[in-house]
């Protein structure tokens, strides 16, 4: 890792902590991913040009409501387009609180309204209860759009890691259910493959970053241990119609250990007839850009998938 390394991440390797997930260490991961993000959020100052509140909302059929949290300019003039946003985590923690700061980003870089789900994980809650929170609340904003100040025919769904596969796998969803209508997809360095078999996924091994054995472990906390019978909405890869899914921004690191996936997902959006525009950053390892914030290539990183939102979303595209 040390050797095919950004140079600009190199000093931040160094000091990261390995992290190795297990049932019986889950919770104190957990505690400890909201308090790497509450530092994130106490060192960025909060927009000030930027409303944020709470809802709750109806969650599918005989499950709770889902806590959203709602970010839109102060000032409004005219429907906004709105992103429906799906933090990461495995799909065993994270909350919305992780993205408070892309999301106030992506409302004044971009120029919309930001939905974040706070939905159910696993293993409490294992596949499909991600997904079908994610379609909830992507049912509730196009319902409620005239409310909300929202044009419901300029939805984005934005995700990474864990969240970058519920992007996919909701667009997918969306897709086959009839609706409702997606406008435009950016699964960050998307996790949708279950079988952790590709080159990438077992060449990265070191513990400071995301890597192989976390990996598996949270894939069998999502859908179990037997992958006799996986459905495509748990893990993306293994769909086999790609056609008619929402224009898409993708990025990854080459040090990540989605890489592969990522590229065929890409690859097979393109053969599908479905425009992709895709990033692959040298040297990056999973997340690059929130666990080392202030490097240059962090900063390109977010900097190029905000301006493909406001792109898509602006009619510029």
């Amino acid at each position: 890792m040390e050797n095919r390394i950004h140079p600009e991440l190199r000093e931040a390797l160094k000091k990261l902590k390995e992290v190795r997930y297990t049932r019986e260490r889950l919770s104190e991961i957990r505690r400890w991913d909201i308090e790497v993000f509450a530092n994130l959020r106490a060192s960025t100052p909060q927009e000030p040009s930027v409303l944020t509140y709470e809802r709750f909302i109806p969650g599918p059929e005989n499950a709770p409501e889902l806590r959203v949290k709602i970010y839109e300019p102060i000032e409004k003039n005219e429907l906004l387009p709105a992103v429906l946003m799906i933090h990461g985590g495995g799909y065993v923690g994270g909350t919305v609180e992780h993205l408070d700061v892309r999301s106030e980003n992506l409302v004044t870089i971009s120029n919309c309204i930001v939905v974040s789900v706070d939905y159910r994980v696993a293993p409490e809650y294992p596949f499909p209860a991600a997904l079908e929170d994610c379609y909830a609340t992507l049912v509730w904003l196009s319902g409620n759009a005239a409310k909300l100040g929202v044009d419901p025919s300029r939805v984005a769904v934005f995700g990474s890691s864990a969240g970058g596969g519920l992007t996919i796998a909701l667009s997918m969803l969306a897709r086959d259910r009839g609706g409702p209508a997606i406008a435009f997809q950016v699964p960050i360095y998307p996790m949708i493959d279950d079988t952790c078999g590709t080159r990438s996924c077992k060449e990265v091994t070191d513990a400071r970053v995301w890597n192989y054995s976390n990996n598996l472990f949270c894939w069998d906390m999502y859908i179990g241990a037997d992958r006799s019978d996986v459905s495509y909405y748990a893990a993306p890869s293994r769909a086999v119609d790609f056609s008619e899914l929402p224009p898409a921004y993708v990025c990854v690191g080459e040090l990540d250990p989605f890489r592969d996936e990522t590229i065929d997902y890409v690859t097979k959006l393109s053969r599908h007839g479905v425009p992709v525009e895709f990033h692959l950053y040298s040297g990056c390892f999973h997340a690059h850009q929130e666990i080392v914030p202030t490097a240059e290539i962090s900063k390109r990183t977010k900097m190029e998938y905000y301006l493909a939102v406001k792109n898509a979303l602006h009619g510029t595209l």
